[in-house]
């Protein structure tokens, strides 16, 4: 039991990756707080969590809402007592359209998930991870924060805005015993977000869905997208203590599409 006695935090936590890395970490031992905007998702998720012999808890929560990242926080500790492991892996990807389409509002829609959220919430969890002397802060950045890929600007900026909010507060809490490090999934066919994007890139592509993906992953070593499950594994790598010496560092779980 890699993570037993840990309470871990997983935003986004009733579907996809979010899903996976919850149940990943409570079969290692974990008490495992998931939070999501959609109620049966996340409670599906509790509950496959608690059958399997696991302990969970779950709360609907946007975490575009500052009040709702309290609350977040604030149920992890009235329920398990503290917060050891905080993952930031909720957002969807936003408009797929090119930088001139795009209005404010869904400029900032998208940084309010996907960058503003894990600000929100690293804050709130620093100072007892401070006191306690320990604790991992994990961030689900993309693909998109390193490689381009046209009609997604705003989900690209947010990613790559992650990873300097992951390296800047690596620097600042490696010495009080905190570590902080960043994931880079590539393409997961699985996730409702990917097949929804891949939908909409299909379309403008004119072509279909099975031929945008096919087309897509060409540009992959491995010729092939990623697993939920894939993701799930680094994740649980990085928070545990196996990957003690490792914080401030993006790692891509890509297949080989990326190489920094």
């Amino acid at each position: 039991m890699q993570l037993e006695r840990q309470v871990a935090v997983v935003t986004g936590g009733g579907r996809g990756i979010g899903r996976a890395i919850a149940r990943r970490f409570a079969a290692e031992g974990a008490a495992v707080v998931v939070a999501s905007r959609t109620a049966n998702e996340v409670e599906g998720v509790a509950k496959e969590i608690e059958q399997s012999g696991g302990r969970a808890a779950w709360v609907v929560a946007d975490v575009s809402q500052e009040e709702d990242c309290q609350h977040i926080i604030a149920a992890a500790r009235q329920r398990f007592s503290g917060v050891h492991i905080l993952v930031n892996n909720a957002g969807d990807y936003g408009p797929v359209k090119p930088v001139e389409e795009i209005t404010p509002a869904e400029w900032d829609q998208v940084i309010a998930a996907h960058l503003r959220a894990p600000f929100l919430l690293t804050r709130l969890v620093l100072p007892e991870m401070y006191a306690r002397g320990s604790g991992v802060i994990l961030n689900i950045s993309s693909l998109s924060a390193k490689a381009a890929f046209a009609w997604g600007s705003p989900y690209a900026a947010a990613k790559a805005g992650l990873l300097g909010l992951t390296r800047v507060t690596a620097a600042e809490a490696a010495r009080k015993g905190v570590r902080v490090n960043a994931i880079c999934p590539g393409p997961v066919a699985e996730t409702k977000m990917s097949k929804e994007l891949g939908r909409v890139l299909a379309e403008r592509l004119r072509m279909t869905p099975e031929a945008q993906l096919a087309h897509f992953v060409e540009g992959i070593l491995q010729g092939r997208p990623q697993t939920a499950d894939e993701i799930a594994a680094a994740a649980l790598f990085l928070v545990s203590s196996q990957a003690s010496a490792i914080t401030g560092q993006s790692l891509n779980v890509d297949g080989g599409a990326a190489f920094y």
